[in-house]
């Protein structure tokens, strides 16, 4: 009996080295990137895969955040196949893409969300706006 489990020990060590490579691989990943490139990131995809729909600006405020300074958020809702939903988006690093003065209560805009989760959604990046003139 004791030979037999040793013929089994290769495939045992070959599994628990997949399972560490593919761990160090997604810990190596998501440890270079800071969370403002994160977000970046998430902007830029949805901006390129992401449907449009319509929405209404619910709001732009600013917040203070922890003594790092102030973020400024611009909220929002929209409808998705008979879903209702609120969002905001932190556009204190797209500022100069943006006339806060612009946005009041009731604001049409355009927004990007995400189809295969439409809560995950924007309305400016980089590359896209849905702010209308």
């Amino acid at each position: 009996m004791g030979s037999s489990a040793i013929r089994f020990y290769p495939y045992f060590a070959v599994g628990a080295a997949v399972v560490i490579i593919f761990v160090a691989v997604f810990w190596i990943r998501g440890r270079g990137k800071s969370p403002e490139q994160r977000e970046r990131e998430r902007r830029l995809r949805i901006s390129e895969v992401g449907r449009i729909t319509d929405g209404t600006v619910i709001d732009v405020t600013q917040m203070e955040t922890n003594g790092a300074g102030e973020s400024q958020l611009l909220i929002f809702r929209y409808d998705v196949a008979g879903v209702s939903y609120e969002a905001s988006q932190d556009i204190t690093r797209l500022r100069h893409l943006v006339d806060l003065h612009s946005c009041k209560l009731g604001l049409p805009v355009s927004i990007r969300y995400d189809p295969v989760n439409p809560g995950d959604s924007i309305v400016i990046s980089e590359n896209w706006t849905g702010l209308r003139s």
